[in-house]
């Protein structure tokens, strides 16, 4: 059985699917009802209550966490690390293989590509919180206490429910004949990690024993500048490349009156700067070719939103 702790997202919807198509047994888990079917069930559970994951967990091959918390630094602080050492003795009570989805916060200002073996140095509060998890698993692999494995993703776009920044800030407006926006400096390189290639790449992690107890990059294209995702997106939809960018100034103050848009402040760095998420690794170990991004923004323009 495949169990998928925070089912719902879109990672965990990805991976979902991906699985169906196999035929796996899966398990999802989450504190609100999923409508399943098949060899796929439900089950509540409270992350932060480990009696509830275990029930639920329970003669698991592999148990993946691809959870999304509200997006809060003072709810980072207190519920991650005890929901990161529920996952672990889950992993030591059921000896099943662990594959924890992260984002790439940890490394925090890197200059040059990020890679798998890029020291943590995290540029803010919730990179630290993300920095201190990951260590805690990785450090419980190290010690042969569990079998554990990471895998990183950049930015996502894709989402059935428009939640990436690309997503929002690009695609959206562009589907609703708005003005795109675009947060930090245009001229800067950025790059995003395509939904279903998540979940297709955490798949061949579960797959593949041979992975565990390493960190990996899910694949995902070269980076381009924000300009030419612009320019590239605009021409897919058949408009004029108008758009707006947002500074850090803008986002201060839009802060004042909204609590996400403030929490986002702390990750402005992440967009006046080179942005260089590095997936050779996996792609060679997977002779897997991420989706181009023209391939993704088409794909998404004549199917997601209309899901929407």
């Amino acid at each position: 059985m495949h169990t998928i702790l925070g089912a719902g997202g879109p990672v965990a919807n990805a991976l979902t699917r991906e699985l169906q198509n196999i035929r796996e047994t899966i398990r999802l888990v989450s504190r609100r009802p999923i409508q399943t079917s098949g060899k796929t069930t439900w089950q509540k559970a409270d992350l932060l209550n480990f009696d509830e994951l275990l029930a639920a967990s329970k003669g698991s091959e592999v148990i993946y966490l691809t959870a999304g918390l509200v997006y809060d630094k003072k709810i980072w602080a207190q519920q991650w690390p005890v929901i990161m050492q529920n996952y672990i003795n889950l992993g030591k009570e059921t000896g099943a293989r662990l594959i924890f989805f992260d984002n790439v916060y940890s490394y925090g200002l890197v200059d040059g590509p990020m890679l798998e073996t890029t020291p943590y140095k995290p540029s803010s509060k919730k990179g630290e919180i993300r920095a201190k998890i990951a260590t805690q698993l990785m450090d419980e692999a190290k010690a042969g206490n569990i079998k554990a494995s990471i895998a990183r993703g950049a930015d996502f776009y894709g989402t059935e429910d428009v939640k990436g920044v690309l997503d929002v800030m690009v695609l959206d407006k562009l589907k609703k004949g708005q003005r795109m926006q675009w947060l930090g400096d245009v001229d800067k390189l950025h790059n995003f990690s395509y939904i279903p290639d998540m979940g297709k790449g955490m798949f061949l992690l579960g797959q593949n024993p041979s992975s565990d107890n390493q960190i990996w990059h899910m694949p995902t294209a070269k980076p381009m500048k924000g300009i030419e995702f612009i320019k590239m997106a605009a021409g897919i939809y058949g408009v004029q490349p108008k758009y707006m960018a947002a500074s850090k100034f803008m986002l201060q103050l839009f802060g004042l009156f909204d609590k996400m848009t403030n929490e986002l402040v702390e990750m402005y760095y992440q967009y006046n700067h080179d942005y260089d998420f590095n997936s050779d690794k996996f792609e060679k170990a997977f002779n897997f070719e991420p989706t181009s991004y023209v391939d993704g923004i088409e794909l998404m323009r004549k199917t997601l939103y209309r899901m929407i």
